[in-house]
């Protein structure tokens, strides 16, 4: 697989685990999904999505991809999330804040 490939892979991988994190979150806060049985679900999500972003960046970070700075704040709102409670208005608010970074890894790797 050429490098760029692998690259583009791995932020794509992380921000697909990204967005069906926040997907079965927000299922789970509008009640369309009940994971009260099953919350390990969510966090199981929570875990791949954090190592699938370190994965990517220290990719980005070995190959010296500009990316890496694109994706780098992303990395706050996985760090804060755990402390902030899930029943919080903030919860959400914090989770969504890491998207811009995502977006813009995936925007820098295009044309990588």
């Amino acid at each position: 697989m050429s490098p760029v490939l692998a690259t583009r892979g791995a932020v794509l991988t992380a921000t697909g685990s990204y967005l069906a994190n926040c997907a079965l979150g927000a299922a789970v806060a509008t009640r369309l999904l009940d994971t009260s049985r099953v919350r390990w679900v969510h966090h199981g999500l929570y875990v791949l999505t954090a190592l699938t972003t370190a994965a990517a960046g220290g990719l980005l970070a070995w190959r010296r991809d500009p990316a890496f700075w694109r994706l780098l704040p992303a990395a706050a709102p996985l760090t804060a999330i755990p402390r902030v409670s899930a029943r919080s208005r903030w919860h959400p608010v914090l989770a969504l804040t890491a998207a811009p970074a995502y977006a813009a890894a995936l925007l820098g790797t295009r044309g990588a």
